[in-house]
């Protein structure tokens, strides 16, 4: 390794240093700051009251700004691409496979190993979404599973039997970023 290739890695460790504490350190900072101001305002003295009025304030503050601010936007952008005959269809099954894997209502929580081919053995890391198929028209001996493809935010959805299913005992999160990242991240 050259002496030029050595100053290029310590320089861009450097700004890479630099973009780790500076938001860090000007926000410890700014509240230092409004801890000293708002206890100079309080007409008494009680020892950490500064603090709990900075944390109610900027509790109040996130509250309102999600609540009031925040939730009216995302309504109507909602509402406007929800009246779009063809932007309805992406925008809610995009609004859908999101909630799936981030949202309050997650539906990849239960990582499983599927056996595709019987006679080479090959099997394949999904999510378990649906045991109960009758209201699709589906066989009861059979399960959906979903298939994320890796690099992607795509996937495809395979009706299995459910003999062919084997439970992993990891957390969904990990399992999805080892299928996502292709098999390279460890779990």
């Amino acid at each position: 390794m050259n002496l030029n290739s050595t100053v290029k890695k310590l320089v861009s460790y450097f700004f890479q240093g630099i973009l780790y504490t500076v938001p860090i350190v000007v926000t410890i900072f700014i509240l230092y700051k409004i801890f000293i101001f708002v206890d100079g305002l309080l007409p008494f003295d009680i020892p950490g009251l500064g603090i709990i009025v900075i944390v109610v304030f900027i509790t109040t503050l996130g509250f309102v700004g999600k609540s009031i601010i925040a939730q009216p936007i995302v309504r109507f952008i909602s509402n406007s691409f929800n009246k779009a005959p063809l932007i309805k269809g992406v925008y809610s099954a995009i609004k859908d496979l999101l909630s799936a894997f981030v949202g309050k209502e997650r539906k990849f929580t239960q990582p499983v190993l599927v056996k595709i081919n019987n006679v080479s053995n090959l099997e394949k890391i999904g999510f378990l979404t649906r045991e109960d198929l009758a209201e699709v028209g589906i066989p009861s001996k059979k399960v959906a599973v979903y298939f994320p493809h890796s690099y992607a935010f795509s996937g495809e959805l395979y009706i299995v039997p459910a003999e062919y299913i084997t439970p992993i005992d990891k957390n969904s999160a990990d399992v999805m970023k080892f299928i996502l990242s292709g098999g390279v991240v460890n779990i």
